[in-house]
């Protein structure tokens, strides 16, 4: 099973930006993609957005699409979530999450992959 190692947490106003970092510490040849879950309290863990290692694909959930963007470096075996315009409603615990299979995601949403990173704080105030 592989290591995630998330960093880039953090408190910023409404309308601010954080960067998202996670580095796995493997990628075997049936990795598809990786990439991100939130969970804040009260509330299940959602699909953010996630990257195909190979073809870059990109997959967003509706609420952060043109605000969030994902990309990936294929040496250091890391992803990465910029987060631009940040909203309230975007406070909660990031998830980074690893080993994601083909033919789990789809426009919009991917079901979530079998390695899990121990999660980022990300708060937002108004």
């Amino acid at each position: 099973q592989a290591q995630l190692v998330e960093s880039g947490g953090g408190t910023v106003q409404a309308g601010g930006s954080l960067r998202l970092s996670c580095e796995t510490s493997e990628r075997t040849a049936t990795t598809y993609a990786m990439g991100w879950f939130r969970q804040s309290p009260g509330k299940e863990r959602e699909f953010v957005a996630a990257i195909s290692w190979k073809t870059q694909s990109e997959f967003y959930a509706e609420a952060v699409k043109g605000r969030f963007t994902i990309s990936r470096d294929v040496v250091k075996n890391t992803i990465y979530l910029q987060m631009n315009n940040l909203q309230v409603e975007d406070t909660a615990v990031y998830l980074c999450n690893g080993e994601i299979p083909q033919g789990y995601c789809i426009p919009g949403s991917c079901h979530p992959g079998r390695d899990w990173g121990q999660g980022v704080q990300v708060t937002v105030s108004s």
